[in-house]
C-alpha cells in the first residue's frame, strides 16, 4: 500500500511542496512515481518521514537531520530512542501543566498558592538518581544547592551560555573542520571551562589538587573524555549537539584537547 504525496502532506501536517524539496535533496525518496509523474511513498518511506519530523522538532537543520539517518539505519532502534526521549518530555510537560493549571484556579479563587507545587515539571532534579549513581550523592547535593542559590537571571544566563555552545559544536561540525583544529580546540577549552563552573562535576572538584584518585589533572581528564563518549552514546545527549555526528565531532575534540592539556 502507498499513498500520494498530497496525501501524505495532509496526514503528516506538511505541505507537497516541503515533501518534494526533501525529494530533491535525497532526504525523502518517494517509492516510486506514477506516469503522470506523482509521487508515491510506502509504509518505509512514512517511517523515515517520521524520524525526519521528530529530528525537526529537536530543532536541527536538514543536512544534520540526513547525517543522523546515514548513521543509525536501524529505525526501529533509533525511534525507540526518540521514544524515551517523548516519554520524558511527557512526564515533564504533564506535570507542568497540572502546576499551572493549579496556580490558575488558586490565583482565579483566591486560594493558597503551595510554592512546592507551583514548580513541578520545571526543576531538574529528574536526574537525581542518574547523577548519584555516576558521581555520587555529594555531586548531586553540590549541583543542586548550587542552582537553587542562583537568580532568575543568573539560571537564565546559564542556560543561555549552554545554549550557545551546543549551537557553536553543531556549526563547526557542520562546516567540516577538524577536531584538532584551532577552532576546534577552542571550543573544547570553553567546554572544559564550562564543566569546571558547575559545582559537584568531577572537573570542578579538581580545581587546585592534584592527585587522579581525588579528581586532579587525571581525574578531570578521564571525566571529559568519557563525557564526550556519553555524548555518543546517550541520544539526550547527542541532540544537543546536532545528533550522533555531531557529538561525535564533539567527543573528539575533547579527546584531543585533554590529551594535550589535561
Amino acid at each position: 500500500m502507498d499513498w500520494s504525496i498530497q496525501e501524505i502532506a495532509r496526514i503528516a501536517g506538511t505541505t507537497s511542496r516541503t515533501l518534494r524539496h526533501y525529494d530533491s535533496i535525497g532526504l525523502l525518496k518517494p517509492s516510486r512515481t506514477g506516469h503522470n509523474g506523482y509521487r508515491y511513498y510506502n509504509q518505509a518511506a512514512l517511517v523515515q518521514l517520521q524520524r525526519i519530523l521528530l529530528l525537526r522538532e529537536l530543532g536541527l537543520g536538514l543536512s544534520v537531520i540526513s547525517q543522523v539517518l546515514d548513521d543509525e539505519t536501524d529505525a526501529a532502534k533509533a525511534l525507540a530512542g526518540h521514544l524515551a526521549w517523548l516519554k520524558q518530555e511527557q512526564d515533564r510537560l504533564s506535570r507542568q501543566i497540572a502546576s499551572v493549571t493549579q496556580t490558575i484556579n488558586a490565583v482565579k479563587g483566591g486560594g493558597e498558592i503551595m510554592a512546592e507545587e507551583m514548580f513541578n515539571g520545571f526543576d531538574h532534579t529528574q536526574y537525581k538518581d542518574e547523577v548519584e549513581e555516576r558521581w555520587g550523592k555529594d555531586a548531586y547535593a553540590k549541583g543542586d544547592s548550587w542552582w537553587r542559590g542562583m537568580s532568575a537571571d543568573e539560571k537564565a544566563a546559564w542556560k543561555q551560555r549552554s545554549q550557545q555552545l551546543g549551537e557553536d559544536w553543531i556549526a563547526a561540525a557542520t562546516a567540516g573542520i577538524e577536531p584538532d583544529s584551532a577552532e576546534a580546540q577552542a571550543l573544547a577549552k570553553r567546554h572544559v571551562e564550562w564543566l569546571t563552573g558547575i559545582p559537584g562535576t568531577p572537573a570542578s572538584d579538581a580545581r587546585g589538587t592534584a592527585d587522579g584518585a581525588g579528581g586532579g589533572t587525571r581525574g578531570v581528564k578521564g571525566y571529559v573524555t568519557g563525557l564526550g563518549e556519553m555524548y555518543v552514546a546517550d541520544p539526550r545527549f547527542a541532540k544537543n549537539y546536532g545528533g550522533a555526528e555531531g557529538a561525535g565531532f564533539v567527543r573528539d575534540a575533547l579527546a584531543v584537547y585533554a590529551e594535550k592539556n589535561l
